[in-house]
């Protein structure tokens, strides 16, 4: 088999490094003054334009250890900005290349019709090469370049990626690059750092990225800003549970949901799969949680306040090279702004702080005396519970699990349960870890049936307290059917109306946006199933709620799901559905 010419080289890095470069030197005038890259064609995401930065490589289908089984097979993955009949090809050859009945100049560009999965062929040197197109519909693209990180023409996800530092994911670089809507609008703003995240998806073949924009942008009509995570959704087959209960915590008024796109993401003119374009978990302006200040802990006169706010999360794995944490009563708390380091002012101060602060949420979250309350702000957390418990959520309360700490609106500072984050092991796609199910008497976890929260984690995983906190059940009541209902009423198409579009769309709707980039992702060489870790997908006996007998009713026969994105994503979304139901019945009894 041959080995790809891509960025993904990092997998196979100790057999040396073959880069891709040019992508950036090419106009619609076809006339670049230099080209540095193998021999191929290249398509343009737009027409007619003079962006040098959005230029897409044909390629053939990778394996998951991204090996090529059939280089004389080649796919242009389009992202939604390309014609929908004619776009721009570049031919990097040394002769010319007839598509489609348009001859291409070496070196040039010309205008070229298409049919979407059309196979055409390309004769050059000697060779009959087969080029189908594909297209997406995702909300945005992103393009990030840059072939020579190092000098020495080391490309970028190479430099990255290497596995030879599997774990460390400290590597950053800087990058041009080009967003693209799905009107075709571009902004070419160069990308300050990106770099490697997420702990155990870093060590999966799609990985994730951070990705920081020297000035604001807005991705596809999100609100501007500088920090994103692009994020691969690699154990997901329906690519769409993070972008679900992110924005259905946006419907009910979550604080700080993050605001997403599905993105397709091309690096070095490289496809690389369909990714969550996310606002980053961030605080300062220009971010996420732009209400927190990064001197907000200090005093005009340098000292440390009596009361600031932060960001913290619940986080199992860190790194003493990466983190700022403390170890409280409920496990290690990475603090995540003020983001201090030894030597910076308040910096044991700040520590202490945030463990004495947690560590009084912490306890009030297992009392039934009525004070969570004094520290904890009851909506968000009983929401925050909420999301954990709809999606069966497998890592709730291990990781992932943020908290801000602020003044509510009488001044008062509490914990707010915000950002929600990272759900691709919820909405019943992880099967679990038998052992763990066992010991928590636990025999139901894929079914949608059945409470999760106060199960997992047992006392020291405090969203099992929240659980079974008097305060938080009476607020999670009226906040399901008061908000929670009605927004995954419109999710299934159930209630017509448009006033929740905003925040949540329809499945339909998510579907419709998503469909042809998850094929793109998985032509391309990503698996639907990537382990033993994902649950049985191929059936479920799907459940609706009945108003008026307050009771789920179940379908008379189980409906088959195939094996293919079509068949996952309705999964997904039947099971959610299926489990608002089994929770609408039990909040009613």
């Amino acid at each position: 088999m041959k080995r790809i010419m891509s960025l993904f080289l990092a997998v196979i890095l100790t057999i040396g490094a073959v880069f891709i470069s040019g992508c950036n030197q090419i106009g619609k005038t076809g006339n670049p003054t230099t080209i540095q890259n193998e021999e191929g064609l290249r398509v343009h995401a737009i027409s007619d334009s003079d962006d040098t930065q959005a230029w897409h490589l044909w390629q053939s289908v990778h394996d998951e250890k991204f090996m090529v089984e059939n280089p004389l097979e080649k796919y242009f993955f389009l992202p939604t900005s390309a014609g929908e009949e004619t776009v721009d090809i570049y031919n990097a050859y040394s002769e010319a290349v007839v598509l489609n009945g348009v001859s291409i100049e070496p070196h040039t560009t010309k205008a070229v019709t298409y049919e979407i999965n059309h196979p055409y062929e390309v004769n050059v040197k000697d060779e009959t090469i087969t080029l189908t197109f594909m297209k997406s519909n995702a909300e945005a693209a992103i393009f990030i370049n840059n072939d020579n990180v190092d000098g020495n023409g080391t490309d970028l996800m190479a430099y990255l990626n290497d596995e030879r530092k599997n774990k460390d994911k400290s590597r950053t670089a800087a990058a041009t690059g080009a967003i693209l809507d799905a009107d075709g609008n571009i902004d070419n703003t160069s990308i300050k750092k990106i770099k490697g995240r997420g702990n155990t998806s870093w060590g999966k073949s799609k990985k994730s990225y951070n990705v920081t924009y020297r000035n604001a942008v807005s991705v596809a009509g999100m609100k501007e800003g500088k920090k994103y995570s692009l994020v691969a959704n690699y154990q997901d087959d329906s690519l769409s549970r993070n972008r679900f209960l992110y924005d259905l915590s946006d419907a009910v008024g979550v604080p700080y949901a993050s605001d997403s796109r599905y993105t397709d993401l091309y690096v070095n003119g490289y496809y690389c799969g369909s990714y969550q374009m996310c606002e980053k978990i961030d605080a300062g302006k220009n971010s996420l949680v732009n209400d927190i200040k990064a001197a907000d802990y200090l005093s005009a006169d340098g000292t440390i306040k009596k009361d600031f706010p932060f960001l913290c999360v619940v986080d199992p794995s860190v790194n003493d090279n990466d983190d700022y944490y403390v170890k409280t009563d409920g496990g290690i708390i990475t603090i995540k702004y003020p983001e201090l380091h030894k030597g910076d002012a308040g910096y044991d101060e700040v520590k202490n702080y945030v463990a004495e602060k947690y560590n009084q949420l912490f306890a009030a979250a297992a009392s039934d005396k009525n004070d969570l309350s004094a520290c904890g702000d009851l909506n968000s957390l009983a929401k925050l519970f909420l999301i954990n418990e709809l999606g069966k959520n497998w890592d709730s309360g291990v990781s992932s699990l943020y908290f801000v700490y602020k003044p509510d609106a009488e001044g008062q500072y509490k914990f707010f349960g915000s950002p929600v984050w990272d759900y691709d092991n919820s909405l019943g796609n992880a099967a679990g870890v038998d052992a763990e199910l066992k010991y928590i008497n636990v025999s139901d976890y894929t079914s949608y049936t059945g409470w999760w929260c106060k199960y997992k984690g047992g006392s020291d995983n405090i969203v099992n307290r929240l659980s079974q906190n008097p305060e938080i059940m009476s607020a999670a009541k009226s906040v399901w059917f008061e908000q929670f209902v009605p927004a995954i009423n419109h999710f299934s198409g159930e209630d017509s109306s448009d006033k929740l579009d905003s925040e949540i769309y329809t499945s339909e709707k998510y579907y419709s946006l998503i469909k042809d980039s998850a094929e793109m992702n998985y032509k391309s060489g990503w698996l639907l199933n990537t382990s033993g870790w994902i649950a049985d997908h191929s059936s479920l006996t799907k459940a609706h709620f009945d108003e008026q007998s307050k009771t789920m009713v179940t379908d008379p026969t189980a409906s088959a799901y195939n094996a293919d994105f079509t068949g996952m994503y309705n999964y997904c979304t039947d099971w959610m559905v299926s489990r608002a139901a089994w929770i609408s019945q039990e909040f009613s009894n």
